[in-house]
């Protein structure tokens, strides 16, 4: 007999404790799909939890080092192939080169609705394609996204070394958080 204060079993779309990040791993790996992995796990751990790499995949384009984030997804590219995943990424996803997708409104890239680039779902690529700002500068911003949580106001990306007034003068009307 089962009484009204017992707790009801958890519902499969129930998320995970929040000690565990639920990700998409899609693209050349051999068995993609969603995969469940301990908080703190790196894109390489997600890859190898879809059964590896499959030996077109271009983990080149891949940041394998980057810590996950809880509902993203990532995409594994064949030589050649556009870096953005297939298709809308829900919640906060992103895509495996280094970027971190969220709920930018916009599906599976970091350019808000409005054009204007989000610093806080941007991949590396989008990131790298603003003015003014390389590859070593977008990893920097990914790279203090990931380590303080994300952006709250644009005026932050003055912290991320290698902006200067100059840049920030130029970028701020081209991204958003």
């Amino acid at each position: 007999m089962t009484s009204d204060t017992e707790a009801a079993p958890p519902s499969p779309t129930t998320p995970p404790p929040a000690t565990d990040v639920v990700v998409h791993v899609s693209g050349r790996v051999v068995g993609p799909g969603v995969v469940t992995l301990p908080a703190g796990s790196r894109v390489v751990d997600a890859v190898t939890a879809a059964g590896g790499a499959q030996p077109e995949a271009d983990l080149d384009a891949v940041n394998l080092a980057r810590v996950l984030v809880d509902g993203e997804q990532i995409h594994v590219p064949a030589p050649g192939e556009a870096v953005d995943p297939p298709g809308p990424s829900p919640g906060a996803g992103g895509d495996a080169t280094g970027g971190s997708s969220g709920p930018s409104g916009s599906g599976a890239t970091g350019v808000a609705p409005t054009g204007l680039v989000n610093l806080n779902t941007a991949t590396l690529a989008e990131l790298d394609a603003l003015p003014g700002v390389g590859p070593a500068i977008s990893q920097r911003i990914i790279d203090w996204r990931d380590a303080n949580g994300g952006f709250r106001d644009v005026a932050e990306l003055d912290e991320v070394s290698g902006i200067g007034p100059s840049l920030m003068g130029s970028l701020g009307e081209l991204v958003t958080v």
